[in-house]
């Protein structure tokens, strides 16, 4: 990448900022390998500690990151009286943190690339930091902050008002955007006055389905993951081959046979949902169809209430097959809401179904998506602009799901393609017994939906998306902000006829930079070129004028297009 290519006697710089957890921002490690791999920058990551991130980020020797300290936690259980105070203090602890790392911590970058949200204080930060340090300014919208304040606070608080102001203002400031949504696009377009790429999510290349023996050696090491607190029973501990032993031969769904791997027939069927347990996310639609199904599947089969749950749970062990098999539920993720929802699992009385909390490392998670049956997204949007990677991350392995439905969800699930949608507890059940019914072997609908999402899932990768999409408008905001800060040295505007060449004295900063190139008839002593929007033949001419106030800028960034 030209533009963001070397400073004098080195390479580039790109830096990272997600005021988050970074080992739980999966789309902005992709962007700093990307950054790395694709654009060969070195890449500066300032974030937030917590959960690791995956180890191709780790292993990669341009990659460095720089943990902030976060909002000491004795702040955190203040008295809900105080809560305004801590709105306001935490954010200015924030910025004061973001600024000590951003101006003097971190290497002065060509770019600087900000996840959003949060908008407060990271815009802000961010901004300020690329206008002192002469770097383009690029925001990646994920969503809009001040919608998912709007949760807990209504859209008419003044903090949430506040909020959606700075986070407006300062996103307006930027040199380019992305966005994961066209609807998300239109959105900034017509009411932010942003102009945005569409950078849709993409599964890299270690989301895949898994292979048999990856599933049967992922089972034996969650084993212990799967087993219930002693006196605690549920339709996959009665008889349970669950020992802890990750060298055992048998788990729930894989059995090694002398040096064969073979998939049990009785095996339950493998469902897996990824949430944050927050409040855009209504885990309860999911617990009230997994009742649903339970209660349905037993009145098809004709059980009535009396039928003992345990001489059920022994012939299910012994082999016994049914027309629909029992289910188990795995969430992965952490949140607010998890130990809520945990003792709300707790009271479930089900006879054939059954749910597991874990958190998975950045390895384990994509096995485990390749490697279960269908997967599950409760994912709404808190402004119904935003898509769920999670179900990116789905495809990629080859897993269809089924969605909550909402505005602009239809961009990425296709309907009896490569997944379902459902509005209530009612449809998810309705679909679960529908895909389920003849499992494993008779479940037609069900493998039609998978082969659909491996369709989806190998159709683009995210290194693919990312050299379209984002690579060309990290391009053009960097020459934009480049030639913005050195069109305020000059004063002559006067354009070269076309086939010429511009001749500017050059600023130390972009000696011997790409941007920089040598004319065909030699300028004189101590000047550099710069060829701007070569594609239509738009040049500038500039002479240096030392000691003269700024010039107003000498050309639309709408000419500017590539170097």
């Amino acid at each position: 990448m030209e533009a963001l290519g070397k400073r004098t006697g080195g390479r580039g710089r790109a830096c990272v900022v997600v005021l988050g957890d970074f080992g739980r921002s999966p789309r902005m490690q992709y962007h700093a390998l990307s950054l790395a791999r694709q654009a060969s920058l070195e890449v500066d990551v300032v974030a937030y500690g917590g959960s690791e991130p995956h180890k191709a980020v780790l292993e990669h020797e341009s990659i460095h990151i720089h943990t902030m300290v976060q909002w000491p936690r004795v702040m955190q259980g203040w008295p809900k009286i105080l809560r305004p105070l801590m709105l306001v203090m935490k954010p200015i602890y924030q910025f004061i943190m973001l600024l000590w790392f951003l101006f003097i911590k971190v290497p002065a970058p060509d770019v600087f690339l900000v996840q959003n949200p949060p908008s407060v204080p990271a815009l802000t930060a961010v901004a300020w930091a690329s206008w002192i340090r002469h770097s383009a300014f690029i925001v990646d919208w994920h969503n809009f902050g001040y919608t998912l304040l709007a949760l807990s606070m209504g859209r008419s608080n003044l903090f949430v008002v506040v909020y959606r102001w700075f986070e407006k203002h300062y996103g307006k400031m930027a040199n380019g955007s992305f966005c994961v949504t066209r609807a998300m696009q239109h959105e900034l377009a017509q009411n932010w006055g942003i102009k945005a790429a569409v950078l849709y999510d993409q599964p890299p290349e270690f989301f895949r389905p898994a292979s048999l023996k990856e599933k049967h050696e992922l089972f034996c090491r969650l084993d212990k993951n799967f087993q219930l607190p002693l006196g605690v029973r549920d339709c996959f501990s009665c008889g349970s081959t669950m020992t802890g032993d990750t060298t055992s031969d048998e788990t729930l769904f894989t059995a090694l046979v002398s040096s064969d791997i073979c998939v049990k027939a009785n095996r339950p069927a493998l469902v897996v949902s990824s949430t944050s347990w927050t409040s855009d996310e209504d885990f309860g639609i999911l617990l009230e169809a997994a009742v649903m199904y339970d209660r349905r599947v037993a009145a098809i089969l004709n059980e009535d209430d009396s039928t003992d749950k345990e001489v059920l749970w022994t012939e299910m062990h012994h082999g016994k097959k049914y027309l629909y098999p029992r289910l188990l539920f795995v969430i992965t993720g952490k949140g607010p809401d998890k130990e809520k929802y945990k003792q709300k699992i707790r009271k479930l009385n089900l006879k054939r179904v059954a749910f597991r909390t874990m958190w998975l490392s950045a390895e384990d998670y994509p096995l485990l998506l390749g490697s279960a049956d269908l997967g599950v997204c409760l994912h709404t949007s808190s402004s119904g602009l935003d898509l769920p990677m999670k179900v990116v991350d789905m495809f990629g392995c080859g897993l269809p799901v089924c969605a909550v439905s909402y505005s602009c969800i239809k961009e990425l699930v296709k309907v009896e393609k490569n997944g379902l949608l459902f509005s209530s507890s009612s449809e998810l059940a309705d679909e679960l017994l529908m895909l389920f019914k003849g499992f494993p072997d008779d479940c037609d609908s069900l493998k039609l939906l998978r082969d659909g999402a491996q369709e989806t899932g190998a159709s683009s990768r995210w290194a693919t998306e990312w050299e379209e999409h984002a690579k060309p408008s990290l391009l053009e905001a960097t020459v934009n902000c480049n030639v913005n800060f050195l069109s305020l040295a000059f004063s002559s505007r006067s354009p070269l006829e076309k086939g010429g060449c511009a001749a500017l004295s050059f600023l130390p900063r972009w000696q011997n930079t790409p941007l920089m190139k040598e004319t065909r008839s030699p300028p004189s002593t101590g000047q550099l070129v710069v060829i701007i929007g070569e594609a239509d033949h738009q040049y500038l001419k500039a002479s240096a004028i030392s000691g003269v106030p700024p010039a107003e800028a000498m050309c639309s960034q709408k000419r500017i297009y590539q170097c």
